[in-house]
């Protein structure tokens, strides 16, 4: 019988042996493959074939099953060679790393970053990207959100592709290369948060069908689904949450983000993602430091982030869009696809004050009712936002950001909205100067046929979309397609890119420092007013008085000025959007109880005068 909890891949003794397991009921017989020869694993009734050897770090090793292939480890530490070979015994007892302690900002205080190792710099290595933490520690973000760095076949991929799990891609550095990362991150007050993918695996690699039944009947968007509740799933549920455990003990990230986890099904009375919250929850008392899951889910089910006590999936935070597409509807006018859904303004009105937009209702684009309502204990700072994020600009045809589609004064009032908003904020990367390049869906699979089938399919995606044509979605075989998606940091030192991180350091710090904006408390929110081209917000401060500390988020989005009627005395401006000193030219005047904002411009107001931070 399979004994509960099975360590994959090999264990190191430091006597210069290794133990080898693999789990492989599908094999009658497996051979290890080592430097000094073939060697027979023994195997039991469970499936498992395990044999003790002299290994050594680096050294190569692979399993040959009864047809002849031999395949590298399904729970390969590394893959120096590529996906699609030999595996190498790796000591992660033994990573680069200097800083013992450090506190990651709880989530309450939480500002993340997002960024693709290979498209943040022109180098795409972890080590480059080291070189850029003072920057985003001088931003005032307080997490770095990684896309997935697992072992995909070929050299750039977003990352979902992933099919060597416990891997980490050696074009970007490694083991050792992200390590030193995440160390270089901890040394400057930043914790880490990687993308990590369980709904799917890649197409090219993924040997893993050829040892065991990982993969059930049927299949989500993205490809076969896991087996999480069919005969000998065990095995598979054991092998997710070790990987889990492994980024956050052995390379010491601080969280994880969970891709996509409706398409994680599951009918076991212990659902996968309870499983993996009692475990890190476990790994978090004993290692004495906090860890966070975060899932991405559209169901808008609140049980997603509700606590294991009282019976929930346990999941610290969530992605939540509908804010995103409510901004972006507002700012940009879109209605293509699940924008169908969202009528701006009042639905970030909506957003600000339930958390979940969809709560209920019956959405168009979906043609159902989705979602359920988000009690009001549930504090808005388990809600992670944005204006922009990988998905939102990459699954766009043309991967364009909000800087190209909409004028500066818009993707201001954009901004604005976001960080005044009682939820978890995060940027995508380059998005605090105003990148323009584009972010694009790329691959580079070397095999022909896949290639073919990946390009084909995304023309495919957008057959639908009247805004788009076929020959605006870019190949994402094509190496132009990866190089148009690395930020352009250049674009850093300009003018507007000065202007533009002014107001986002300027609002972060905002954030901090006054604590009706910091608050997550949703139900201290009051919405003035709310219609197609002004928003008044009212956000209040943790006493919930309207007065000592609250603050008022306003914008016009409209192309004439608007007076807007104060909820009484005694307001001054905090924050001007459109100050010179972010780039804009028309600011907004507070003259006793009236609040005049010119077109495009978006106003912070607090109750009591409060010195205002000013750009360069």
């Amino acid at each position: 019988m399979h004994q509960r909890p099975h360590r994959h891949g090999p264990e190191l003794h430091g006597d210069g042996t290794a133990t080898f397991r693999l789990w492989a009921p599908r094999a009658e017989r497996v051979t290890l493959e080592l430097r000094d020869g073939s060697h027979e694993m023994a195997a039991d009734a469970g499936g498992w074939h395990t044999l003790r050897a002299s290994a050594l770090p680096g050294d190569r090793y692979g399993f040959t099953l009864p047809d002849g292939k031999t395949r590298p480890d399904p729970a390969s530490r590394r893959q120096p060679d590529g996906v699609h070979e030999l595996s190498a015994v790796a000591d992660l007892g033994a990573l680069p790393f200097g800083v013992e302690r450090w506190d990651a900002a709880p989530l309450e205080r939480t500002v993340i970053y997002e960024l693709h190792v290979g498209a943040f710099t022109p180098e795409g290595t972890f080590a480059a990207a080291a070189g850029r933490l003072d920057h985003l520690a001088a931003l005032g973000v307080t997490h770095v959100e990684v896309m997935p760095v697992n072992g995909v076949n070929g050299t750039w991929n977003w990352g979902y592709d992933g099919v060597a799990w416990y891997t980490v891609h050696e074009p970007y550095g490694g083991p050792d290369g992200f390590a030193a990362f995440v160390d270089a991150c901890h040394a400057r007050g930043l914790g880490v948060i990687l993308d990590v993918v369980y709904n799917h695996l890649g197409p090219s690699g993924n040997f893993l069908p050829d040892f065991a039944p990982y993969l059930t009947q049927g299949r989500s968007t993205w490809g076969d689904l896991l087996n999480l509740d069919g005969p000998d799933s065990d095995p598979v549920r054991d092998f997710i949450v070790g990987n889990a455990l492994q980024w956050l003990r052995d390379y010491r990230c601080d969280g994880l983000r969970l891709d996509a986890v409706h398409a994680l099904l599951d009918s076991s009375a212990r659902h996968i993602l309870a499983e993996l919250a009692d475990a890190v929850d476990a790994l978090e008392d004993e290692l004495g430091r906090p860890l966070v899951l975060i899932a991405e889910s559209d169901r808008n089910d609140p049980l997603t982030i509700t606590r294991r006590a009282e019976h929930g999936l346990g999941m610290r935070a969530q992605w939540v869009d509908d804010l995103h597409h409510a901004i972006h509807t507002a700012v940009t006018g879109e209605r293509d696809g699940y924008y169908v859904d969202y009528d701006g303004l009042p639905d970030v009105a909506r957003a600000y004050r339930s958390g979940f937009l969809y709560d209920g209702r019956y959405s168009v684009y979906r043609q159902r009712t989705v979602g359920a309502p988000l009690p009001d204990t549930v504090p808005g700072h388990r809600l992670v936002t944005c204006v922009q994020n990988h998905d939102q600009v990459g699954n766009r045809a043309a991967g364009e950001r909000l800087t190209t589609l909409v004028p500066p004064e818009l993707v201001r009032v954009a901004i604005v909205l976001l960080l005044a908003s009682p939820t978890t904020p995060m940027l995508w990367m380059g998005e605090e100067y105003g990148e323009t390049n584009p972010f694009q869906f790329f691959t580079s699979h070397p095999e022909q046929e896949l290639g073919r089938a990946v390009s084909e399919g995304r023309r495919e995606e957008f057959a639908d979309f009247s805004s788009w044509s076929a020959a605006d979605v870019p190949d994402p075989q094509d190496p132009e397609t990866f190089r148009r998606s690395t930020l352009d940091w250049a674009r850093l030192d300009s003018p507007g890119g000065r202007e533009r991180l002014a107001l986002w350091r300027d609002l972060l710090r905002l954030r901090r420092d006054v604590p009706a904006l910091g608050e997550g408390r949703r139900d201290l929110v009051r919405i003035h007013r709310a219609d197609a081209d002004v928003l008044v917000a009212e956000r209040r401060g943790p006493g919930g008085a309207p007065d000592g500390g609250a603050v008022l988020v306003c914008a016009n989005i409209g192309e004439e000025p608007a007076a807007v009627p104060l909820p009484g005395e005694g307001w001054s401006l905090l924050l001007d959007s459109e100050d010179r000193a972010y780039g804009g030219a028309n600011r907004a005047t507070v003259v006793g109880s009236t609040l005049t904002m010119g077109p495009g411009a978006a106003a912070l107001l607090a109750r009591r005068a409060l010195e205002a931070p000013r750009g360069p």
